[in-house]
């Protein structure tokens, strides 16, 4: 007899290793189901809710949904038709703060009821907020006068997490949180070991196994190194790198080690390969934004760049190219995908052929200086394979920033280049694009929502609630789905 797991989700944020893990849920042996979703960002949770409500649908997405989406209507005629499920979703989801008073106590009667439901069999996932421990935002905290990393409440956060796990006792949680986790201390010592401490001793014991290293034959404790898996390495176009301790309960630990990894290496994905049959856009003017206007722009600033004496002859050529070009895109919204696929098993992931239309494929209006600077980004990345430092770019295109020549803003505007996987996408691309430059001159812009999240392998039909700059600010704090349902798999593969 197969048995069936539920799944509780804290911190979830739009729900990547959700996604994951009720996808491997579903496939022959490896029953899972999603139980709980604890989010505190309303966006989130909208997301979170309309996700819970498709999964009620066994047969997959329903008809009314893609009907939905082509018709750009909202989704509220659809919920409607179906009071019970939306009413399930709303119950799974809670929008609530972990850590605050009182909120313990109002989820505990669901982690009880669970356990009992499932008979102990659960599992536990999620990743504490990162800011205490991010390099950014201890960097951050360094300029903040009067900081104090031991008031920081944030640092100890994934306390409510073990608290949790204490009550809940799954037989396998998932945790996830910044690399910076590793090197972050308090009180003059490390947070990691902490971390690592209070998870294995919590409840009835846990085996903390690392998923890319074998673990030790001898049942110690995995090097603190061991825990980092890279994005990248698992067929994710983004070179992603975060701490993920697995947690599985002694008495349930079933397997023998002998070497072998829980997660297996794949392939590397480039940019270009995820972005197969994104339709082109032109970004836009942040002022009297027309298409004319913008491509005039473009071809001014290409014809500007390609005349300075210190360009190399293969940037020279190719910004001539964008300048004579006649296939500059003139919409700044996709309609229809294209006939491209990325590359297999990925294609399978991400496409869906029941999907007619592009969801959050809509570009960015600039400023006419920054159309100059992606298009010098882009075409130097596309002629050296790397992004330039702010200090090769040309003196009139360099940014009006007191601090610019710090050192501090080096990599201020970065294409990402398309041979290769992207760099980190981060809630930073919420704020501008500067950092997630398209990596084909020709489209001058910023990378979009759909594009961002392709990078973090969402599903083409996954739709993201709220305004676009919290749409971006969800994408860049998930966990990249296809990554969760690996390691939904390895997990599941553990347990009875």
């Amino acid at each position: 007899m197969t048995i069936n797991y539920g799944i509780i989700d804290l911190f979830a944020g739009p729900g990547g290793l959700g996604e994951g893990f009720s996808r491997a849920g579903r496939e022959p042996g490896m029953p899972m189901e999603i139980r709980m979703s604890v989010e505190m960002d309303q966006h989130a949770v909208a997301t979170l809710r309309l996700r819970s409500f498709l999964r009620c649908f066994e047969d997959g997405l329903p008809d009314e949904y893609y009907r939905a989406l082509e018709g750009g209507g909202g989704f509220g005629p659809m919920l409607q038709r179906h009071p019970d499920r939306w009413q399930a979703a709303c119950s799974e989801v809670r929008q609530l703060v972990l850590g605050k008073p009182g909120v313990f106590e109002s989820i505990a009667h669901t982690l009880d009821k669970t356990r009992e439901e499932f008979g102990g069999n659960t599992i536990l996932i999620g990743g504490p907020p990162c800011q205490a421990y991010s390099l950014a935002g201890r960097s951050r905290n360094k300029g903040k006068q009067g900081y104090v990393a031991e008031d920081d409440q944030r640092h100890y956060l994934y306390r409510e997490y073990v608290r949790i796990l204490e009550r809940l006792r799954p037989a396998a949680f998932v945790m996830e949180n910044v690399k910076g986790m590793l090197s972050s201390k308090v009180d003059g010592g490390g947070i990691f070991t902490r971390v690592l401490d209070d998870l294995e001793g919590a409840a009835d014991g846990y085996r903390l196994l690392p998923l890319t290293v074998p673990s030790p034959a001898d049942g110690s404790r995995a090097p603190a190194r061991d825990f980092l898996v890279r994005a990248e390495e698992h067929g994710v176009p983004q070179a992603r790198h975060r701490v993920i301790i697995l947690g599985v309960r002694r008495d349930v630990l079933t397997r023998v080690f002998s070497g072998a990894t829980l997660l297996a290496h794949s392939g590397a994905v480039t940019v270009d390969e995820a972005l197969r049959g994104m339709p082109a856009l032109r970004s836009g003017l942040s002022k009297e934004d027309s298409c004319a206007a913008w491509q005039r722009a473009v071809r001014d600033h290409a014809e500007r760049i390609a005349a300075l004496d210190t360009l190399s002859p293969d940037l020279a050529r190719l910004l001539r190219q964008v300048a004579r070009s006649n296939s500059l895109p003139d919409h700044r919204v996709a309609i229809r995908p294209g006939d491209e696929r990325p590359p297999a098993p990925l294609d399978g992931w991400l496409c869906d052929p029941h999907l007619n239309v592009v969801l959050h494929h809509d570009t960015r209006g600039h400023i006419p200086a920054d159309l100059g600077r992606y298009l010098f980004s882009s075409t130097f990345t596309k002629v050296t394979g790397r992004a330039p430092k702010l200090s090769e770019f040309p003196d009139w295109l360099q940014p009006e920033h007191r601090n610019r020549e710090s050192g501090d803003f080096a990599d201020r505007f970065r294409t990402q280049a398309g041979i290769r996987p992207s760099t980190t996408v981060t809630s930073h691309i919420s704020k501008d694009g500067h950092y997630f430059i398209h990596p084909d001159p020709t489209q001058c812009r910023s990378l979009t929502v759909r594009e961002a999240a392709r990078l973090q392998t969402f599903p083409d039909n996954y739709f993201f609630c709220g305004p676009r700059t919290m749409q971006y600010h969800q994408v860049g704090n998930a966990v990249p789905p296809y990554l969760a349902w690996q390691i939904a798999k390895a997990v599941r593969a553990l347990l009875p």
